[in-house]
């Protein structure tokens, strides 16, 4: 399968092109970049063309990989699916459901397969710790995330600074905990020191769990975990570090399956849309001090 990379930042180049580019399956033809010069470096890395008219460059694949802040993601998302393309988005896939909503449509519309890159959900320790919780009686759960993106190749990110935590790795933590213990029906938030958050997430089935996400520790803090408990004792989940790109990968593979078989995937466009919900829910409940529910 023919694949464009939208993107010309530092996880567009070292994740995306780069695991393109290694990819015995994937042909990686070319970059485009908002910046049509950077578009050109970076594709010359590769061995690639640099765009600086996207169609151009949909015209000569079957797919895009996406690596934009998520407010320029979400209208190129339509626009390749409306070009009849594939799509492997980043998380969150919008800044709000309004946009998500968009790109559901327009992924449903042009019958397109879709993926977001949840970077735990192509793992194998993670797909082993969902299997055993689907096998237990839950109880509820946690997922921690704390990290310091001061001096990280994300430092500079207007968005991230702009949104903070929540949005940004808050979804991971949703990608892990909806799937195990169910959606999401409402929310309570409260806010901590710098950009940290905690949630209290009430699931469809009843249970809650709590997330702790936060971009503003000090470097001895940083570290993630996850549990879910129930029946069975306590299911731990410590994320793998530093296989981002070997999961960006599996991303690649899962999403040529499902174009090629024509179904959909667990973490398509609709999964994303969903977490997008959650994560609006979050932020009207740190404005409100009110559990808030999470939209249809």
């Amino acid at each position: 399968m023919r694949f464009g990379v939208l993107g010309t930042g530092f996880w567009a180049k070292e994740i995306h092109a780069a695991a393109l580019a290694a990819h015995p399956a994937a042909e990686l033809v070319g970059v485009w970049g908002r910046d049509g010069a950077k578009a050109k470096a970076v594709g010359a890395e590769f061995d690639v063309p640099g765009f600086a008219d996207v169609d151009q460059l949909l015209d000569q694949v079957d797919a895009v990989t996406i690596a934009l802040p998520p407010d320029v993601q979400a209208p190129l998302a339509e626009r390749a699916a409306a070009a009849g393309k594939h799509l492997l988005l980043e998380k969150p896939i919008a800044l709000d459901v309004a946009g998500a909503d968009r790109v559901v449509a327009a992924v449903r519309d042009a019958g397109v397969a879709s993926v977001v890159f949840f970077t735990f959900r192509f793992r194998p320790a993670t797909a082993t710790w969902l299997d055993q919780a689907a096998r237990t009686t839950l109880a509820g759960g946690h997922g921690s995330w704390l990290s310091s993106l001061a001096g990280s190749p994300f430092d500079s990110s207007p968005w991230r600074k702009d949104r903070g935590a929540l949005w940004d790795i808050g979804p991971h933590a949703l990608s892990l905990l909806v799937p195990a213990l169910g959606p999401v029906v409402s929310v309570q938030a409260g806010a901590g020191l710098g950009d940290t958050v905690h949630l209290v997430l009430t699931h469809r089935s009843g249970v809650a769990s709590t997330v702790t996400v936060s971009h503003t520790v000090a470097p001895m803090s940083v570290g993630n975990e996850f549990f879910v408990h129930g029946d069975a004792g306590r299911l731990v989940l410590l994320p793998e570090e530093g296989v981002a790109r070997e999961a960006f990968a599996v991303a690649v593979d899962e999403l040529v399956q499902a174009a090629v078989a024509g179904g959909t995937h667990p973490c398509d466009v609709g999964f994303g849309r969903d977490v997008v919900a959650v994560l609006a829910a979050a932020a009207r409940a740190l404005d409100s001090g009110c559990r808030e529910p999470v939209g249809a």
